[in-house]
């Protein structure tokens, strides 16, 4: 996952300043939330939420048959 440096704020800022996290989301589609300097939410425009969550089913294919392909010859061994 890409984070944009710009859509990047600290616990204490998102907690004293919620109003300006939505603004950034609402600008930008999503901001992460870093809480003791590493990522811990992801906060994004709930119309956002399904396609965020289910992978496309062209993309989980495509993954897989490369998983296949880099392990070929393991497979066969496997099914003798």
């Amino acid at each position: 996952m890409r984070i944009d440096t710009d859509c990047i704020v600290s616990m204490t800022e998102a907690n004293q300043n919620f109003s300006q996290v939505a603004r950034l989301v609402d600008e930008k589609g999503s901001v992460v939330i870093m809480k003791n300097n590493k990522p811990r939410y992801l906060v994004i425009d709930f119309s956002e939420a399904d396609t965020m969550r289910l992978a496309p089913d062209d993309s989980v294919l495509s993954m897989s048959l490369e998983i296949i392909q880099k392990n070929r010859k393991a497979y066969e061994e496997l099914a003798k």
